[in-house]
């Protein structure tokens, strides 16, 4: 019955992820196509622009890369959060103070050594299937 029991809910939290994956997708695709047409409306594409669908396509790689593998590289949202900070940057450069500046630079840096790391860490010691 246990058993029968724990299924029902592992079926029940898989459609749930699958719903939800499939939201996240339809509301990337969305953006990224809201995106292109403001681009058109405009007809320039700035720098901000581009790293815009940049984080669009990292997204729908990261997803295509959980269907595929049934898991989650965790330097995925690292290369996200990497671009997103330097859209920050390149959006309110002129506007923000030094401090602000450094700190967001700093927290880029910080997360590109974070990503380095992992990577190193993944051809040194890589994980076995078993684990």
């Amino acid at each position: 019955m246990l058993q029968q029991h724990n299924r029902i809910a592992l079926s029940l939290l898989q459609w749930v992820e699958n719903l939800g994956l499939l939201i996240i997708l339809a509301a990337t695709l969305t953006a990224g196509y809201s995106e292109v047409q403001t681009m058109i409306a405009v007809g320039r594409v700035t720098l901000a622009d581009l790293l815009l669908l940049f984080l669009y396509l990292e997204i729908i790689t990261m997803l295509g890369l959980y269907y595929k593998e049934g898991k989650l590289p965790v330097r995925y949202p690292i290369y996200i959060a990497i671009v997103a900070l330097t859209r920050y940057i390149v959006l309110g450069m002129k506007e923000m103070d030094k401090f602000t500046l450094i700190a967001i630079t700093g927290a880029i840096l910080m997360l590109t050594l974070s990503a380095l790391l992992l990577r190193f860490g993944q051809t040194r010691m890589p994980y076995k299937d078993n684990e």
